[in-house]
């Protein structure tokens, strides 16, 4: 030993191969063929060194290649570790070789993590992708090994390589959540234009909320909306697609995500959203929320922006709920579209609004049509006599003879029938007394017709009047007759029956038993008897029984 360490003070490598030669030839020690295959490494006498240990020894071949292997003895280390079957050592020892695919062989059949990372960062730092990848593959598929890898990669610059690398490992069986998240980080980083394919696939493998930050952090908007809506996170999916229209929002998908939102001040804000920047779609938008709106504050935001007539289709649609505040909005639209009809049919079908102040409005309105519909809205409410007023100051004459019959107020129909007469309207006069027929009193019409000399205009009525009066009083007789017919049937059928009694003719009691009474005379209890006579014969005086 102690000429050993002399060698080796002495840096004497090839006295002390000779030395351990012949040494070893007297004693087969461990130490000394330990030392011997040592000193051919440091000798580079490799091919000595290599029959050394292929044949027997006694050496401790493990301890001699890790000792060369620190003294950077690397040819002689390959041989040593190849004998002794450490592929891990052996790996290791390649890439400092620069024997790449050889070292990934080695790698392979060791089978060891810690192996492939540094035969995979021997392969970055030489620039071999290929082999980086190889090696990069038995990696990834562990987690807590996936950061140190995307570090030593990006912290190289090798971007593109580390996306490469994830990619192919998708594939894998083995493939985890941080592989598809760490992936799609990187996208979102390089290369966005890949970032939206890769959540459409997977974003249900991925940690959406790191996604998410990421996502942010890129100012990739679609692709945040996308994870918001995954992530069942509607207000803020919402939120984003309002505050980046240009990237983030998509009307469809607008429209669906809308209908989940749980806050209902977002409503809003995407109604002023919309009315901002979409406003050709706000009645689609309009149409999905109507189940979730509050038609009153709705339509009190549209009249305050000014905007009612942009939402008259959302109007009609809502109408139907007959709220007040929706009837008066559309109501007045209709006006000032002068779209009388519309405005007739709408005040028909929903009545909650306020009547009076729209008929109040109408009357002053310079199309007649309008005046009529608040003629018809007076007339609704019980005002007869401004709804007829308001005809006769507008020519509505039909309309006038129409509601003055309806009111069933005979003042008011004869009112309207001296007004005609004192308009000189001739035809009118005749036409109110066939409309208001019921209401009028025959003989203040026909004084009305005798004063103004129209009785021609008249006799159709009086005509009428006499035929029914007629047929009244014909009715009146006939039914008269019928009850006195009636009287005196039941009067006989109910008089009772009076029979007289016989005169008894019996003279002498039964059997031959003198009347008691005497001749002539009759018991009590019965009137006297007249004496007979004149043809009839006497009762028998004598007889058998005398």
């Amino acid at each position: 030993m102690k000429v050993v360490e002399a060698g080796k003070r002495e840096n004497n490598y090839e006295d002390l191969v000779r030395y351990l030669q012949m040494a070893r030839k007297k004693a087969r020690e461990t130490f000394i063929e330990t030392e011997l295959a040592y000193a051919y490494a440091k000798t580079n006498r490799l091919a000595d060194l290599e029959e050394f240990i292929s044949g027997p020894n006694h050496a401790n071949v493990t301890q001699v290649a890790d000792r060369c292997f620190d003294e950077k003895l690397y040819e002689a280390a390959k041989l040593l570790y190849n004998n002794v079957s450490n592929y891990a050592r052996l790996a290791i020892t390649l890439v400092h070789l620069g024997e790449y695919q050889a070292a990934v062989d080695s790698a392979r059949k060791a089978n060891s993590t810690r192996t492939w990372k540094e035969v995979c960062f021997a392969c970055v730092d030489n620039e071999e992708f290929r082999l980086a990848q190889m090696s990069g593959m038995h990696i990834v598929v562990h987690a807590d090994e996936l950061e140190d890898l995307i570090n030593y990669y990006q912290d190289r610059g090798f971007f593109e390589e580390l996306i490469a690398l994830l990619e192919a490992g998708l594939g894998l069986e083995r493939a985890h959540m941080g592989m598809f998240t760490e992936l799609a980080i990187l996208y979102s980083k390089f290369k966005p234009a890949k970032m939206r394919e890769h959540l459409e696939l997977f974003w249900s493998r991925v940690n959406i909320p790191k996604v998410l930050r990421a996502s942010e952090q890129a100012h990739l908007w679609s692709e945040l909306v996308f994870l918001y809506d995954k992530y069942e996170e509607f207000d803020n999916a919402i939120l984003t697609m309002i505050s980046h229209p240009t990237e983030a929002w998509r009307e469809n998908h607008f429209k669906d995500i809308i209908t989940k939102v749980a806050n209902i001040e977002l409503y809003y804000k995407a109604i002023n959203f919309y009315l901002s920047n979409k406003p050709m779609l706000l009645n689609d938008l309009l149409n999905v929320l109507i189940p979730r709106l509050d038609h009153t504050r709705t339509v009190n935001y549209f009249i305050k922006v000014g905007q009612i007539p942009l939402v008259k289709p959302y109007l009609r649609h809502v109408q139907q709920h007959n709220n007040k505040t929706v009837n008066e909005a559309l109501n007045s639209l209709l006006i000032d579209e002068e779209d009388y009809e519309g405005l007739r049919a709408s005040i028909e079908t929903y009545h909650n609004f306020d009547n009076i102040a729209l008929a109040q409005k109408l009357e002053k309105h310079e199309l007649i049509e309008f005046r009529r519909i608040a003629a018809f809205l007076y007339k609704g409410n019980n005002r007869y006599k401004q709804s007829v007023d308001l005809c006769k100051r507008d020519k509505l004459y039909k309309d006038a003879m129409q509601y003055a019959s309806e009111s069933r107020d005979t003042e008011a129909a004869e009112d309207l029938l001296n007004w005609f007469l004192s308009e000189g309207l001739h035809d009118c006069f005749a036409a109110c007394l066939f409309q208001c027929y019921d209401l009028l009193r025959p003989d203040v019409v026909l004084e009305a017709a005798w004063r103004h000399n129209i009785m021609d205009f008249a006799m159709p009525y009086i005509i009428q009047v006499l035929r029914e009066y007629t047929e009244k009083v014909d009715k009146l007789e006939k039914a008269d007759a019928v009850r006195s017919t009636n009287e005196e049937k039941a009067e006989f059928e109910h008089k009772p029956l009076l029979l007289r009694e016989p005169q008894l003719m019996l003279t002498a009691g039964p059997m031959g038993i003198p009347n008691m009474y005497g001749a002539g005379s009759v018991g009590p209890g019965f009137a006297s008897m007249p004496q007979m006579g004149g043809g009839m014969m006497p009762p028998p005086q004598n007889g058998p029984f005398h």
